[in-house]
């Protein structure tokens, strides 16, 4: 790969020469990955390919450090492009061209049909078109922090424009003057379905002007020395508007390079057959006729049938903010405040504790409109730098802050339940398949809303967080079981999700009157607590429900003499399956939630309660986010095929009816 660098003026006549050799030599693995795995999306690569190159020949990064904090950062937001990108990368020395030809959209291969982080080289797994610029506005705002000279670029398609979360992002980025950013949009007016003009008409540069972005028209994207020119004006700040942040359109077209199928959006998501790859690998210079190219394919195809190569490992993980958790509060029934405030009071405290006077804040607090709701005021109030308010922008502020979170900060993200994980789940699905370090604590849950209504009580967050494979789940009971709670997630890498009620619930006490999560107790993910003991019946509860449980326990024991256990279930992820297994030997479980009976508390409990014997209950399905692969590949590591159903229910019956030693079924 080049290394040139934005100081010229101008590319030379050697870098033009270097530069279209890369070009023939990615357009060639772009044709042979999608034509091998008989699907992706080539048209696209071909039109940003330019663009990848003259980034890639220009951007500080290092393939040996892919993960250096002053490396220049390129986020692909139309991350089905990956083709383009993986070939870029082969050559740019991140990884071997063999592997990217070998494992291109192949089960348990990191070269997944749209970009992945597990692949060295790649910022953000961006998913669903119209997320990766968000995320690389977080990217963004996490150096100019640090005060790095380091440049975010973010590489779009057109279609993608269309989407909100854009519009979104761009406020937010002029907002905090992110300078450093530099957006692209490859506008080669064509999206999966046809035209964008015709699909949804937009004027794309005049919505960014209106943002209060500088925009640069690039007229020909496939011409190296106008594209490095361009950039080289957005990178150095050469524009109307320096203190503002820039974004380049870049008139291109899908396809090119390949004139059979130019400006045709069919190949935004198709491969083309072996005949036509073969024609394409001509062009590209790859073959010296059909027959060559042929062979070449037929070749690389066979390889594909073989052992897959060692992958490359992903990068190394960022490196998080070292905290000082501080002193746990502890509150009496006297001076207890609601969980929200005991929240705020933590946040303040852990920004006056680790957010130095002249240095890069530690702990950052992000809120969409509700700064006083949420709680965030004493935060902002200690360190101003550290506090940003986002506006009713709900899906783009949760990307900005988990992209943040991977950048090593301590990053919490407050709002409503019902915006924070109803609203936003996709977002928080992408921070979770990229492994971000999100602390999302939200407060109005469930019916505690009161007033505000049905659309506003989040009744469904457990079950909706319980589909993310990564985030761990807290719901304390309590104003000082909140404080330690947050202190443990304050100072545990990890996405993890906080959920507090809106009306003040007092303090759960002992017997003896005293606070139970007041002094040494300390919040340990994995466990529930027995708050009292009974043999009559157990009760499981969370959050605001557990007082009402001790209150319930009174007058059962008062109004005929039974007598029941209750118990605090504030770890909901990891799950602590051992108590509830302890609390069904009473024979009778009732368990308790302001939430939803289908998918929260009940539901966890009666799954433990039916992988246990007398009954058996085994489930299927997806455990952990997957590769890409042909489905039946995919269903074979994850236990659905025939064989793996077979297995586990032979598993399961040996479990529930132990086989006589002969080897014969029992009954």
């Amino acid at each position: 790969m080049l290394r040139i660098g934005w100081e010229k003026p101008d590319l030379e006549a050697v870098d033009l020469e270097g530069l279209e050799k890369l070009r023939r030599e990615c357009g060639a693995d772009i044709v042979r990955m999608t034509t091998l795995a008989t699907c992706g999306h080539p048209g696209g690569s071909l039109s940003c390919l330019h663009i990848l190159l003259t980034l890639y020949s220009n951007m500080r990064h290092d393939p040996v450090a892919p993960l250096d904090p002053e490396r220049d950062r390129l986020v692909v937001s139309n991350g089905h492009i990956s083709p383009g990108v993986y070939s870029v990368l082969a050559r740019a020395g991140y990884v071997r061209p063999e592997q990217v030809l070998l494992g291109f959209r192949r089960a348990g291969s990191p070269f997944g049909g749209h970009v992945e982080p597990k692949v060295p080289g790649v910022e953000w797994a961006t998913g669903n078109l119209g997320q990766g610029f968000a995320a690389a506005v977080g990217s963004a705002l996490a150096t100019k922090l640090r005060g790095s000279r380091a440049t975010t670029f973010c590489l779009m398609g057109d279609g993608e424009q269309q989407k909100g979360q854009i519009s979104e992002a761009r406020r937010i980025a002029v907002k905090f003057g992110l300078t450093n950013l530099v957006g692209i949009v490859d506008r080669n007016r064509l999206q999966i379905g046809g035209k964008t003009d015709e699909i949804m008409p937009q004027n794309v540069n005049e919505e960014w002007e209106a943002g209060g972005w500088n925009v640069l028209d690039l007229e020909d994207g496939h011409d190296f020395g106008l594209v490095y020119k361009t950039l080289r004006r957005a990178v150095r700040r050469e524009v109307d508007r320096p203190d503002r942040p820039t974004v380049v359109v870049a008139r291109t077209v899908m396809g090119k390079g390949i004139p059979f199928i130019e400006n045709d959006h069919k190949y935004h998501g198709s491969a083309l057959g072996p005949a036509d790859a073969g024609k394409a690998l001509v062009l590209f210079g790859a073959a010296a006729d059909p027959a060559a190219a042929a062979a070449d394919l037929a070749a690389w195809t066979d390889r594909r049938k073989g052992a897959p190569p060692a992958w490359p490992l992903p990068p190394r993980e960022t490196a998080r903010a070292t905290l000082d958790p501080g002193t746990p509060v502890d509150y009496t029934p006297s001076t207890a405040p609601d969980m929200r405030s005991a929240y705020g009071k933590v946040l303040e405290d852990l920004a006056k504790r680790n957010n130095a006077t002249g240095a890069p804040p530690k702990v950052l607090a992000f809120t969409c409109d509700l700064e006083e709701s949420v709680k965030m005021g004493g935060i902002k109030k200690a360190t101003p730098g550290a506090f940003f308010e986002c506006g009713v922008q709900e899906h783009a502020t949760a990307s900005v802050a988990g992209r943040l979170s991977h950048e090593g900060y301590v990053v919490f993200f407050s709002t409503f339940g019902v915006f924070g994980v109803d609203e936003v789940y996709n977002q928080l699905r992408l921070n979770d398949f990229n492994e971000a370090s999100l602390k999302v604590v939200c407060t109005h849950m469930g019916l505690s809303v009161g007033e505000d209504g049905p659309t506003h009580q989040s009744v469904d967050y457990l079950a909706l967080l319980g589909g993310l494979f990564g985030f761990r789940i807290a719901i304390p009971a309590d104003p000082n079981q909140t404080d330690r709670v947050i202190r443990h997630v304050a100072t545990t890498p990890g996405n993890w999700f906080v959920g507090l009620p809106r009306a003040k619930t007092g303090v759960v006490v002992n017997s003896d009157g005293t606070p139970r999560y007041g002094g040494a107790w300390k919040y340990v993910p994995g466990e529930a607590d027995r708050i009292a003991e009974g043999s009559d019946a157990a009760i499981l509860a969370i959050g605001p429900m557990v007082t009402n449980a001790l209150e319930a326990r009174r007058l059962l024991k008062e109004s005929s003499g039974i007598e029941a256990s209750v118990w605090n279930f504030v770890s909901i992820e990891p799950f602590p399956a051992s108590a509830v297994i302890e609390a069904a030997r009473t024979g009778v479980v009732v368990t308790v939630e302001d939430h939803s009976v289908w998918g929260g508390l009940g539901t966890r409990v009666a799954e433990r309660l039916a992988m246990v014997p007398p009954i058996v209950l085994r489930k299927l399905g997806v455990r952990g986010y997957q590769t890409s692969g042909p489905y039946q590949d995919l269903y074979e590591a994850a236990g659905l095929s025939p064989k793996g159903i077979a297995d586990a229910v032979d598993a399961a019956v040996r479990t529930a009816r132990p086989r006589r030693p002969n080897g014969g079924g029992g009954k």
